[in-house]
């Protein structure tokens, strides 16, 4: 293996994909090691640094203890967990071609793919190989994002510099950025290793755990963290891009619907709703924007907007990469505003195509920023009380939540008025609310095992197995105690 040197951009250490790709995550982070003085200036000044870090022989684990010398020092690391996973455009959180949002969009109804990459070819069709670089680097990003987290959890643990009022608060963000992160790595591959330590030894020959061992621990994470968290914006300048304790019930919200408990997802969603104080339903045009109310967490890249725009705007026929699946558009009503504030519309003389049109800005570094990547919103949570307390049979109220967001829309009332009929309707709801946006569609269809009905007709090698990623192939080459998912 050759040893490079490599760039802190913010506090993430880029995965070394200029060495050989064959290495895995955890033997390639087995040889990081901080120089912790030019980590804190580039947390501090928030620019990518042009200081070098030595990759040194193995360690057990990071190098961090000039970080947690202080408060400041720790809060910089803190805060540099968000911008590890926003500020890098070809990161899982970026927003451009390898981001969650794009490639699950990809996998389910959404998105059509017309342009020649392999991988995201192999994508669009659910025929990925298990050597899909793609893949692996949204495996890889996943798990950068839970080290970093675990990095900083050891090194908040065993600071005894750190003020006692501020330790707990910066552990419980560190341990809500590990569960998100989590949540999206056992819903797209299933069961995962689960690790909770940055000793490499150990991560380096870690088995699958099971999907409900990964949840307990997801759970267990949030639930600590609301316990320590603050209940609004005020210590982040009033600005939505730190956890709080209300956007860990959002999140919470959802973990207990994708686990079908309909009571624990009806009260933590019951709860950021009632904050009616902080959060209440924008206009459409509203929804993306920097710090609107309808925002529980967005992310900021460093002085830049959304990647989304540049990405998804269609402006000319050869930058045409994708575009919306016609089943996506005869899935809106007649009247539904979201398809034409959401929706962008080119025509290239012969005919027309139609993208995304959430995030307006084509232009990200065009100022001044006006648009952050939305990760948490408060409409998700009136369709996941919706969705609860139909399974509940509370008709009435299931429709209450339903309809403020068709209202929202422009929709008259729903006329679904039994369990089932609510049901279709608020699945139809959640397809054109969250089209194009952090893998709602494709989680979804997985969770509620609609995946076979609509995607079987519509992608012609479906098989059931393709609900699930393949597990990297030079990961099980690298560990073997790592097992392939079926169907690969």
């Amino acid at each position: 293996m050759r040893l490079l040197k490599t760039k802190i951009h913010g506090f993430s250490i880029q995965p070394l994909l200029c060495q050989n790709e064959s290495t895995s995550f955890f033997m390639r982070s087995a040889f990081l090691k901080f120089k912790t003085s030019a980590l804190l200036v580039c947390l501090s000044c928030f620019v990518s640094c042009e200081e070098f870090v030595e990759i040194e022989p193995p360690v057990d684990e990071i190098v961090l203890e000039e970080v947690f010398e202080d408060d400041s020092s720790a809060e910089s690391a803190v805060l540099g967990l968000y911008i590890s996973m926003v500020n890098n455009v070809s990161g899982a959180w970026g927003g451009g071609l390898a981001s969650m949002t794009y490639l699950t969009s990809l996998s389910c109804d959404d998105l059509d793919y017309v342009q020649n990459d392999i991988g995201l070819i192999e994508i669009k069709d659910n025929l990925i190989s298990v050597d899909n670089g793609a893949m692996d680097r949204l495996w890889s990003q996943l798990y950068l994002y839970i080290f970093q987290a675990n990095s900083v959890i050891e090194g908040l643990n065993s600071s005894t510099t750190i003020s006692e009022d501020i330790k707990p608060r910066l552990v419980g963000e560190a341990k809500f950025i590990r569960a998100f992160n989590y949540f999206y790595l056992v819903n797209l591959f299933g069961d995962v290793p689960l690790l909770t330590t940055t000793n490499v030894q150990t991560n380096s020959t870690s088995e699958r755990s099971l999907i409900p061992d990964v949840y307990d621990q997801i759970i267990q994470d949030l639930n600590e963290a609301i316990e320590v968290l603050p209940s609004d914006y005020s210590l982040y300048n009033d600005e939505r891009m730190r956890a709080t304790e209300y956007v860990v019930h959002a999140l919470l919200a959802r973990v207990y619907l994708y686990l079908e408990n309909w009571t624990g997802a009806e009260e933590q969603s019951t709860s950021v709703i009632n904050n009616s104080a902080e959060y209440s339903l924008s206009s459409l045009s509203d929804v993306f924007l920097v710090n609107n109310v309808e925002a529980i967490l967005q992310m900021a890249p460093f002085n830049r907007n959304a990647w989304q725009g540049s990405i998804f705007i269609t402006n000319s026929t050869p930058q045409l990469r994708q575009f919306l699946r016609q089943e996506l558009l005869d899935s809106f009503e007649i009247g539904d505003n979201r398809l034409t504030d959401w929706i962008g519309e080119f025509n290239n003389g012969t005919s027309s195509i139609y993208y995304p049109f959430k995030y307006k800005q084509v232009n990200p570094n065009s100022q001044p920023v006006t648009e952050y990547p939305v990760f948490l919103r408060l409409a998700e949570q009136y369709l996941i009380r919706s969705e609860a307390r139909a399974h509940q049979n509370n008709i009435m109220g299931a429709q209450s939540d339903l309809n403020l967001i068709r209202s929202r829309a422009g929709l008259e009332n729903t006329n679904a008025t039994d369990q089932t009929s609510l049901l279709a309707a608020i699945e139809n709801e959640r397809r054109v609310e969250f089209f194009a946006e952090m893998g709602h569609r494709w989680l979804d269809l997985k969770r509620t095992n609609r995946a076979d009905a609509l995607l079987g007709p519509l992608k012609q090698n479906w098989e059931s197995t393709d609900v699930l990623y393949p597990i990297p192939s030079n990961e099980i080459e690298l560990n073997p105690n790592l097992t392939q998912n079926a169907g690969y």
